[in-house]
């Protein structure tokens, strides 16, 4: 989750997002690339994912995506033209050639905090960011806290108040995913 680099040369464009390696986005005309993230986050958003994956091979509703896959949205108030959550599920039209971006936003997205995204600056850049996922159409986003070992869960219909989940909580992604559960205590053990 932590940006390291942005382009400046000119305004990039989504052809340009696809020939940039690495995990970036499209943020007002400029590339921003993410730096790798520690051990923990990295687990964590894994746990997350193969969760998620199995409740959607169960019900046979939306797909399970990691780190690194590419959601492009029509330019936002902020400028941001894609996304590449650390955890996401999605249940919308696939792209006819699976190897292009996903062209519309998660139903859920988890975005997992990495060792220099905490302080007052990273709070408003992760708070800009969420608020771009509700412009875009994403139902719930989690700001899932190693530090804290907490997960702060917000829905579109009250993006400013979170429903923290904590260890002896089971932590749910209503109404992006329904019947979803993982236990907190599983994503961060002693």
């Amino acid at each position: 989750m932590t940006a390291t680099t942005t382009t400046t040369r000119g305004t990039a464009t989504i052809a340009d997002l696809y020939r940039t390696e690495g995990k970036a986005e499209l943020i007002g005309g400029r590339i921003v690339r993410y730096m790798a993230t520690g051990l923990q986050p990295n687990w964590i958003s894994l746990e997350i994912a193969v969760s998620l994956r199995s409740h959607a091979k169960k019900t046979g509703r939306g797909l399970a995506l990691t780190d690194s896959i590419g959601y492009v949205v029509p330019e936002l108030s902020s400028g941001r033209e894609s996304f590449s959550p650390d955890a996401s599920l999605y249940d919308g039209p696939l792209p006819p050639d699976k190897m292009d971006f996903i062209q519309g936003s998660p139903n859920f997205a988890v975005e997992v905090r990495s060792k220099s995204n905490y302080g007052k600056a990273a709070e408003i850049e992760i708070a800009a960011k969420r608020a771009d996922y509700f412009e875009a159409g994403t139902k719930v986003v989690w700001d899932v806290d190693p530090v804290n070992m907490c997960i702060r869960s917000y829905r579109a219909d009250s993006p400013e108040t979170a429903v923290v989940f904590q260890k002896g909580d089971v932590a749910d992604a209503e109404p992006a995913v329904p019947g979803w559960r993982i236990d907190v205590a599983e994503l961060f053990p002693d």
